[in-house]
C-alpha cells in the first residue's frame, strides 16, 4: 500500500501542460486510462519543474494526427516521449533513458540507465511492469474505470483480485 506524499500537492491529469499550448516542450504520450500511467506523469512533472514536458493521452486524436506512425498497439504497449528539438521518438525504457538526461532530478539515475549494453535489460524490466500496468494500479480497488478499462484487458479475471 502507497502512502500519500503530504508535501507535494495531488496534480489532477488534467491540469498536465498540454503541447498544443506549449510548443517548446517534448510531448510525453502516455496511457491516459491507466490509473498507473496518469500517477507516473504526475511524477514526471513533478520532476520537472521547469515545463520542459507536456504531456497528452494516447486516447487523444491529437496524437494520431500528430504522428500517424505510431500505432495505437505500439503506444499501449509504452511510454513514448517525442523530441522538441528533432521530432525524435523514444519509447519505453529508451524514454526513460531520454528523460534521465533532460530532467535534472533524473540525472542521479542517467548513469545506471547508460551502462553499455543495458538497454535491453532495462526494456526488458519496462516491460514487465508495462505489461502488469492495470493490475498493478488495481492492488487497492479503485485503478478500473466506470468505462471499463480493466475489463477491457483483463475481461473477468479483474474480479478476482
Amino acid at each position: 500500500m502507497t502512502r500519500p506524499n503530504h508535501d507535494l500537492p495531488m496534480l489532477a491529469v488534467n491540469q498536465l501542460p498540454d503541447p498544443r499550448e506549449h510548443a517548446d516542450a517534448d510531448v510525453v504520450i502516455y496511457d491516459g486510462k491507466c490509473v498507473f500511467c496518469q500517477g507516473q506523469v504526475r511524477n514526471l512533472k513533478r520532476f520537472d519543474g521547469a515545463n520542459r514536458l507536456a504531456f497528452v493521452s494516447l486516447h487523444d486524436p491529437w496524437v494520431t494526427e500528430s504522428w500517424p506512425d505510431l500505432t495505437h498497439e505500439e503506444l499501449m504497449k509504452q511510454i513514448y516521449v517525442v523530441s522538441r528539438d528533432d521530432n525524435e521518438k523514444f519509447g519505453g525504457a529508451n524514454a526513460i533513458r531520454y528523460l534521465s538526461r533532460r530532467l535534472p532530478k533524473l540525472w542521479v539515475v542517467a548513469p545506471l540507465m547508460h551502462i553499455p549494453f543495458s538497454l535491453p535489460f532495462w526494456q526488458w524490466g519496462y516491460n514487465l511492469v508495462a505489461n502488469q500496468r492495470y493490475k498493478i494500479a488495481n492492488k487497492n480497488g479503485t485503478a478500473c474505470d466506470d468505462d471499463g478499462t480493466c475489463q477491457l484487458h483483463f475481461g473477468d479475471q479483474n474480479k478476482d483480485n
